[in-house]
């Protein structure tokens, strides 16, 4: 491993994976410096957690012992039809230069749900008051072409907008509505009948007609 400026950096360069070793628990991260402490032991600084949407799986910290993946032109995507999605498959796993009976390789069985078309978490979510109560907003986020700053907004890259609103005690759903805009009213009159209930928290979510609902965005309230 090695530094790279931040030119490089924003260009994506220094991208990794942690994780716990299962199919969908890694977060992607990059560092700008990379410094030998100690035999095969680095100090990585300048950290960027969270990349490319995997922010929703970013614990406060990953444990002692989390797999960590330095990426390269090596690893590329595997190939997964539309169909296959959640279907269990088995791999074989080893070296590139040999065959696929070589004792090294291990064999696997996955079924992927296909998290790349998941819908990321709204961001800056917002309860303003308003005449008929709470008016919530929030900004949509985008899993394509979402660095051009030409438009007036990101590309949707899905087939229609509609956000999934859920007014949450804790754990339990006191309300549940879809608006096709960044934005609903939670009405004064919900207010009132829901205000005994503790810990009150907005949960939003875009819905993508392929994956279902994405990873959540949380406001208290």
């Amino acid at each position: 491993m090695q530094s790279v400026g931040l030119e490089r950096l924003f260009a994506g360069a220094n991208l990794a994976a942690i994780g716990g070793g299962s199919p969908e628990n890694w977060e992607l991260i990059q560092f700008a410096e990379a410094q030998l402490i100690a035999p095969s032991e680095y100090l990585l600084s300048g950290r960027v957690r969270g990349r490319n949407g995997t922010d929703a799986a970013m614990p406060a910290e990953w444990p002692i012992g989390s797999y960590f993946v330095l990426f390269d032109q090596a690893v590329t995507q595997l190939p997964l039809a539309a169909s296959m999605r959640g279907l269990s498959q088995t791999y074989r796993i080893g070296p590139a230069r040999c065959a696929f009976d070589d004792p090294s390789f291990v064999e696997e069985t996955h079924a992927f749900r296909g998290l790349g078309l998941r819908p990321l978490s709204p961001v800056h979510l917002k309860a303003t008051p308003d005449a008929e109560g709470l008016r919530l907003s929030w900004i949509r986020r985008t899993r394509q072409d979402g660095d051009t700053w030409e438009g007036l907004d990101v590309p949707l890259a899905e087939e229609s907008e509609l956000y999934r609103i859920r007014i949450l005690s804790g754990s339990i759903i006191l309300r549940e509505a879809f608006s096709p805009s960044p934005q609903w009213i939670y009405s004064a009159s919900n207010i009132e009948q829901d205000r005994n209930s503790p810990e009150i928290k907005a949960e939003i979510t875009q819905i993508s007609a392929r994956f279902g609902p994405g990873a959540p965005g949380l406001l208290p309230l």
